[in-house]
């Protein structure tokens, strides 16, 4: 008979990281996070973060895109992206919420 080996315990999504265990450390790193993992998935480029909110799950992060570039650069097309990081810094989900002109201004 052979002997079976204990298994360790799978963790659930929620506590397990990516980055070998290691939490994001703050809101700058997160960010950093959220635009990396936006880049590789979508064809524009990002432009900068509007905000970066700590949650119970991990990170919520609003990521301004470049979606096209006109000339004059005020009639270029912007994007706000919402993307959720775990606590680890691992994307979960992301969405367009709002598309603009640069040059719009908020009302």
């Amino acid at each position: 008979m052979s002997e079976q080996r204990a298994r360790p315990a799978r963790t659930s999504r929620s506590t397990r990281s990516s980055a070998g265990g290691q939490h994001v450390k703050g809101a700058e790193e997160a960010a950093e996070r959220a635009c990396r993992s936006l880049n590789k998935l979508i064809i524009h480029r990002t432009e900068g973060v509007c905000a970066v909110i700590r949650n119970d799950d991990g990170w919520h992060v609003d990521v301004e895109v470049l979606e096209l570039a006109r000339i004059p650069d005020t009639t270029s097309l912007l994007a706000i992206y919402e993307v959720d990081l775990d606590e680890g810094g691992s994307l979960l989900q992301y969405r367009r919420v709002r598309r603009y002109r640069r040059g719009q201004a908020d009302t």
